[in-house]
């Protein structure tokens, strides 16, 4: 199995984020994350660990703003270069539009309001680096299935279900399974399964008009749950996309048995759909230890949820989102994706 991941990510390390409330904390979003995994897929024989392939800009300018895509290259830098007195080590901004207050400011300060969603997507000298790398994990994770792979695996940090068209937010700068998803549906029809605890609010804004691909998100319910506006069940898509979209909220202390009877409903709807590719964003929030999760998924049912998808015999790109105890993610990511290694 191949499996892509570029040292560049290690570069990105937010300094710190800020919490529901307005607390400064230390950022859970931090290389050990993917160090914690790649430890261990060192061990196993059937893990052919790879740096990803140099796409250049045009598979992912196909899918998020070029103005957007600017402000991330170059908003460290014109924010350091500002007359100021601020700490510069990373970039938040203070101040956010409202309603149809949607006009791009001048002032690097107000673009980063524009195209920030939250306080918890800091910007630093590296990250712009990172998150493009992350994208070319994804990308080459797309073309290993376009050659007759059966399965691939995208070791992707920063992550990035919760990025947007034109915004970044929730740790995520671009939406590594958008751009893959979209690469892949050149060919044949897509559908995106997304098990992260959070609602994948940037993949469902992407992709929400278009029947060409499928989007499914199991979540924790967005009306208790980041990020608050977008995850609910009546939102099925629009236009060409309606009904190609499926949000299947779940409370708070979800178990194995029920996760998985949320995850089968999403299973056939897949089936109906018929895709010739599928790409898995994978969150690892959802085990019943992580610090920003709170469902009660054990190891074992995330053996289980990775068996049931990988019945589906579709060729598969596994792609990594959150999972913040450092302790288990290694053993669980590894839980979830040896149920595809081995298929025929």
């Amino acid at each position: 199995m191949k499996i892509y991941y570029s040292r560049t990510h290690a570069n990105h390390q937010p300094p710190f984020e800020i919490l529901d409330g307005g607390e400064r904390s230390h950022s859970f979003e931090v290389p050990d994350r993917v160090e914690n995994i790649l430890s261990l897929l060192r061990q196993k024989s059937w893990a052919e660990i790879i740096e990803p392939i140099q796409l250049g800009l045009d598979p992912i300018l196909a899918v998020h703003d070029e103005g957007y895509l600017e402000f991330l290259q170059t908003a460290f830098q014109l924010w350091t270069a500002g007359e100021n007195n601020y700490e510069h080590v990373a970039l938040i901004p203070a101040t956010f539009p409202l309603g149809r207050m949607r006009r791009i400011p001048r002032s690097i300060l107000g673009k980063a309001g524009y195209y920030m969603m939250d306080l918890s997507a800091p910007i630093g000298a590296e990250t712009y680096p990172a998150a493009l790398q992350s994208a070319y994990c994804s990308l080459s994770g797309a073309e290993a299935l376009l050659s007759r792979d059966r399965s691939s695996v995208a070791l992707c940090r920063p992550p990035g279900h919760h990025a947007g068209k034109a915004n970044c937010g929730g740790y995520c700068y671009l939406n590594n399974s958008w751009i893959a998803a979209n690469w892949l549906s050149r060919q044949k029809k897509v559908a995106i399964l997304d098990i992260d605890y959070h609602a994948g609010n940037g993949t469902q804004e992407i992709f929400y008009e278009r029947d060409d691909v499928l989007t499914l998100s199991i979540h924790a319910d967005p009306a208790e749950e980041y990020p608050y506006f977008s995850g609910y069940s009546d939102e099925i898509g629009n236009g060409r996309g309606e009904g190609y979209h499926l949000n299947i909220p779940v409370p708070f202390g979800t178990s194995d048995v029920g996760y998985v009877e949320a995850l089968r409903q999403a299973i056939t709807r897949i089936v109906s759909f018929n895709p010739g590719f599928l790409v898995v964003s994978v969150g690892m929030d959802i085990y019943k230890d992580d610090p920003l999760g709170k469902f009660k998924i054990t190891r074992n049912g995330i053996h289980q949820i990775g068996s049931e998808i990988a019945k589906l015999r579709l060729p598969t790109l596994i792609v990594l989102e959150g999972g913040y105890d450092l302790e288990s993610i290694g053993e669980n990511f590894l839980a979830f994706i040896e149920n595809f290694f081995d298929q025929p």
